[in-house]
């Protein structure tokens, strides 16, 4: 069972959660995940907000023309993953900005939290023009994600 919601949750009924199982190559040898991984594992997580959040998915919004890019990301190690784990990706949109989204994230094994970490992600349009607003269908896909605290 996992633990209590994190304090970053609080206000929302349900934050998105990914769960993955630790693959034998993401494991350095020390025998934990090696640290870039989580990059990818956060990707994916956020993949899968926007496959439940927004329709089409991530892929309907850049045949749309808008794509989005990681600005910033910020991650705290706190604890290592081992080949076989099963982890949760816990995703929660902190903020919703005009042309930009703030999205803080924990990886955890049974509750125990293993990465904090925080996205900034920049939408921008798939032909190079720059920074564009984010889609409305994308802003309406992602406000119940939102934190409470963040939409007031």
């Amino acid at each position: 069972m996992m633990a209590a919601a994190p304090e970053y949750s609080r206000g929302v009924a349900h934050p998105f959660v990914h769960r993955l199982r630790v693959r034998y190559a993401e494991c350095d040898l020390q025998g934990v995940v090696f640290n870039a991984h989580y990059m990818t594992y956060l990707d994916e997580a956020m993949t899968e907000l926007w496959r439940q959040s927004v329709g089409g998915g991530y892929q309907e919004m850049v045949t749309a023309g808008t794509d989005m890019v990681v600005a910033e990301a910020r991650l705290r190690f706190v604890s290592p993953a081992h080949f076989d784990d099963e982890v949760s990706i816990e995703a929660q949109t902190t903020r919703l900005g005009t042309t930009g989204m703030t999205t803080e994230l924990r990886v955890a094994r049974d509750g125990e939290t293993l990465v904090e970490a925080e996205l900034r992600h920049v939408f921008v349009a798939t032909d190079g023009s720059g920074k564009v607003p984010i889609p409305d269908e994308v802003r309406r896909g992602l406000e119940p994600n939102l934190r409470a605290e963040a939409a007031i």
